[in-house]
């Protein structure tokens, strides 16, 4: 695995776990952040309020099933699971980056898909 893959998986488990200070800490200043269907988020100091937002006290459950790089450019997918309303809810995820640097890179564009799957999909 490369250190990008390495960086792009802890950068998702830190979504999932709500650790919004390694999330904040690896963002460039200038971070444009497209949740498609959702909200745009333009710059750290909306980010960082994005994240709280959406950190939880419920346990998710992530399952990444693709990283892939390429220069400065990435991409992420995989599977959701959480107890949302006392039933598990899954979704499908794809993150596409735009990374700042190659030795200790940070992401500087997020593009985000996230759809709701049946209990059943794969």
């Amino acid at each position: 695995m490369t250190k990008k893959e390495e960086f792009l998986r802890k950068f998702n488990e830190a979504f999932a776990t709500g650790d919004t200070k390694f999330l904040i800490a690896h963002v460039t200043k200038d971070i444009a952040w497209t949740i498609y269907g959702d909200q745009q988020i333009s710059g750290i100091d909306a980010f960082s309020k994005a994240v709280e937002t959406m950190k939880t006290n419920t346990e998710v459950q992530l399952t990444i099933d693709k990283v892939i790089t390429h220069g400065s450019s990435a991409a992420v997918n995989g599977v959701m699971k959480m107890m949302k309303n006392e039933s598990m809810v899954r979704y499908a995820f794809s993150d596409v980056y735009t990374l700042s640097g190659f030795k200790n890179p940070k992401v500087k564009q997020m593009k985000s898909y996230v759809l709701k799957i049946a209990a059943d999909e794969k």
